[in-house]
């Protein structure tokens, strides 16, 4: 029988019954599930493609495919990447906790990812028996390791790798014969400065030479798609090759009607701006609040949430939030160094946002 960790936001139960006895009600900024609409184009694009009456493939058909690979090369600007490697994903999370299992990681094997980091990573590994090592530094990765995950910009910290580190990555990885994978999901979804984080797949990161690479991407975030489970796989095809076996064999298929919305969300970048825009907004507003309670913000600016800590334990600072009626999340969800930091999301309405920044101005 699997030995997994308790699901992390169970925890968060009674802090969450205190917020929503604030008179006002609750505010939740603690789960970063998207609340705006599902833009219009894609939900037309959605039900033109309803009538799909025979299975899907693993792979994709060749028209999603093309699509895929035109989108690396025009915003990723990662013109290596074929029709070969690249496959539509049923969202990203089941490829992050699966991909250890699909790589045939085992009990000898180390999997590798960020210090502060989303906890699928290690769950992932934990499902295969796999040893694990949250860490950032390169030279720190042990002979053995057969896997490190990248997540940039990070969740829960915002932050951004430069390519100089994502160089630096590569070039350790391929010393160890590891697979680096590269979790994308928030990619877009950067700073005013710098609204697209650097890909692991650029050519001015790998020169034009994938091998042992991977990046992961997902519309949920950028696209307000969390509902439609539309992401994919990109990279090495030596790689991915025995991905899409495994995958064949598991009955692991992106549904045709999802491939085509994910075509047209990637032709579109229209509705991908005004999503960033928006967060950038609601950045603004909050950022300012948070630090007038007290708190330091020390994360990036990048991605969807604001990473701040307190001379307290987590629990401490989540229990005072809660009693202004704002639910958050701990950092310790994120590994044992977040202990006393806590993550606000920035998926809420712009009014809750607001909200929430009364609540915490003095």
């Amino acid at each position: 029988m699997l030995s997994l960790p308790d699901f992390p936001w169970d925890e968060l139960g009674p802090a969450k019954t205190r917020a929503a006895e604030h008179p006002e009600g609750l505010i939740d900024l603690s789960v970063g599930s998207p609340v705006d609409d599902t833009p219009l184009v894609l939900q037309e694009a959605l039900a033109q493609a309803s009538n799909q009456p025979g299975y899907p493939t693993v792979r994709g058909d060749q028209s999603t495919r093309q699509d895929l690979v035109a989108w690396w090369h025009r915003v990723r600007e990662a013109t290596a990447v074929s029709p070969e490697g690249v496959f539509p994903t049923i969202g990203s999370k089941e490829m992050v906790g699966l991909l250890p299992l699909l790589l045939g990681l085992g009990p000898q094997d180390t999997v590798v990812y960020p210090r502060i980091a989303y906890p699928t990573y290690q769950v992932g590994a934990s499902l295969v028996g796999a040893h694990t090592l949250a860490s950032d530094d390169p030279d720190s990765w042990p002979e053995g390791t057969k896997l490190v995950w990248l997540n940039s910009p990070g969740n829960p910290t915002g932050e951004v790798l430069a390519p100089e580190a994502l160089q630096r990555a590569v070039s350790r990885a391929r010393q160890l014969g590891a697979v680096l994978a590269s979790d994308e999901c928030y990619g877009l979804l950067g700073s005013p400065r710098q609204p697209h984080a650097p890909s692991l797949l650029s050519d001015e990161v790998t020169g034009g030479d994938l091998s042992g690479l991977l990046a992961l991407y997902s519309l949920s975030k950028q696209s307000n798609l969390a509902g439609y489970r539309a992401a994919m796989l990109a990279g090495d095809v030596d790689v991915i090759g025995p991905i899409v076996l495994a995958r064949r064999h598991l009955g692991l298929m992106a549904p045709s009607p999802i491939q085509q919305v994910l075509r047209a969300a990637l032709a579109d970048s229209a509705h991908v701006e005004d999503i960033r825009r928006r967060y950038h907004r609601r950045r603004a507003v909050l950022s300012p609040a948070v630090e007038a309670a007290g708190l330091r913000i020390t994360g990036g600016d990048s991605g969807l949430y604001i990473w701040a800590s307190a001379d307290r334990p987590a629990m401490d600072t989540v229990a005072w939030l809660a009693s202004r009626g704002v639910l958050v999340a701990p950092g310790h969800f994120y590994g044992p160094s977040g202990d006393h930091h806590v993550r606000i999301a920035l998926t809420a309405s712009d009014r809750d946002i607001d909200r929430a920044a009364a609540r915490l101005s003095p």
